[in-house]
């Protein structure tokens, strides 16, 4: 059988649509081309249902992919919304006003975080050699490991094999 893995719960299918004006680079998001509206169709398979064969994994995914294709044909083709009642679920914490305040957060951070970064390097060779430092760690670890999160991955089982062994240590003490 093929493992997908004991940390999952669910797996999370999101379809994302726009119904006016589509961003395709970040040529368009700088010439404030925003989208005035996203869509989000979330569709939640626990764990349990998803098929744990190779090939019948490779059917589930394909399946899924045929939906989604659908969902967006319909909603391109049809009244721009994912339900049949044309009333979407906006959660109640969205308001225009938390929009704009998180759209100057972020402009404010992006402007100030990269030019803080800047004067760092040029003003302190801890901060220069540093920033060396862990470039140069990221890529050994990337080459060697094939990345962080393969390596936080072996460490979870890593430390997960230890406390079985030390639980069945307990049990037969």
């Amino acid at each position: 059988t093929f493992l997908l893995g004991d940390n999952l719960d669910a797996i999370h299918d999101i379809t994302v649509a726009y119904p006016q004006n589509i961003p395709q680079t970040e040529k368009h998001l700088l010439k404030g081309d925003f989208p005035k509206e996203i869509h989000f169709h979330v569709q939640r398979y626990p764990i349990e249902t998803v098929p744990t064969s190779k090939e019948e994994l490779e059917l589930w995914c394909r399946k899924r992919w045929e939906e989604k294709e659908e969902r967006l044909r319909r909603f391109y083709e049809g009244g721009k919304r994912f339900s049949a009642a044309g009333q979407g679920i906006v959660p109640p914490c969205k308001s225009e006003l938390r929009v704009l305040v998180v759209k100057c957060a972020s402009l404010l951070y992006w402007t100030v975080f990269p030019l803080g970064m800047l004067t760092l390097l040029y003003l302190y060779s801890f901060a220069l050699w540093y920033f060396a430092a862990m470039i140069v760690f990221f890529v050994v670890q990337q080459k060697i490991f094939g990345g962080l999160e393969l390596i936080e991955l072996a460490c979870h089982w890593y430390f997960k094999k230890q406390q079985k062994f030390h639980d069945t240590k307990e049990k037969i003490n």
